[in-house]
């Protein structure tokens, strides 16, 4: 089978573990180029993507070895903390994390994408919907779905800007029953796989008419309409 992304250039944020791993490793088995950045000591690029100095390193060190982009996806998770715990400063490094690193790694890159090249940016269910004490994630979250539209609004006709909104993904492979898994439609807690598998296709030509969306893959988890008491639903307060 002839591999869609043979010799393809391809950055992952994050990618030493979970969504970013799965991407990661599905790029490789098509034979591309991975370049990953990620926080934990490893094989790849070690360093914290809140920081404008790493990320230029890490640019540089990309477009020296390769000379071009030609998938970047965004996926490094920010901080995740409430209005009641957190401080001014892990706000702002969420948002560094979470929206500042993504546009600046694709003004990094801006002059560098390959002909056909795509973004994804990996948001969340989280943009839409809410927990409390969530506001530094969800912020974040927020902001990179907003993000991706403008992007793909300045970068029309070079490369196509998309984004991912997972819901409840276990990258730890547990089983989950019960409300945990009836609350989907699909029956079910996500996987990485079901995220790595739409990355793959929005970078690939076969999603060449989609440029400036957001796709939510949560087993359906978001169109649920839950009253008290229907279908055995209740809240404990």
């Amino acid at each position: 089978m002839k591999k869609r992304f043979k010799d393809k250039v391809v950055v992952i944020t994050g990618g030493a573990h979970g969504i970013g791993k799965c991407c990661a490793e599905c790029f490789m088995q098509e034979e591309a180029h991975v370049q990953v950045i990620d926080v934990t000591p490893g094989p790849w690029f070690v360093g914290d993507i809140g920081e404008k100095e790493v990320l230029e390193r890490f640019a540089s060190e990309v477009l020296e070895s390769h000379g071009r982009v030609d998938v970047l996806v965004n996926n490094a998770p920010p901080l995740f903390r409430g209005l009641d715990a957190c401080s001014y400063e892990e706000f702002s490094r969420a948002l560094a994390v979470g929206v500042t690193a993504p546009f600046y790694l694709a003004k990094l890159f801006c002059d560098h994408f390959g002909a056909g090249a795509s973004i994804i940016n990996i948001s969340s269910s989280r943009d839409r919907m809410s927990q409390p004490q969530s506001e530094s994630y969800t912020a974040a979250k927020g902001g990179i779905a907003a993000l991706t539209h403008a992007l793909a609004a300045s970068l029309a006709g070079r490369v196509r800007v998309n984004s991912i909104s997972p819901g409840w993904i276990d990258t730890e492979g547990r089983r989950h029953g019960g409300a945990d898994a009836s609350q989907h439609f699909a029956g079910r807690v996500g996987n990485p796989m079901d995220i790595a598998s739409m990355v793959l296709f929005l970078a690939s030509d076969q999603a060449g008419f989609i440029d400036g969306e957001n796709i939510c893959i949560d087993g359906g988890m978001t169109r649920q309409m839950i009253y008290a008491g229907d279908e055995g639903w209740r809240l404990d307060v």
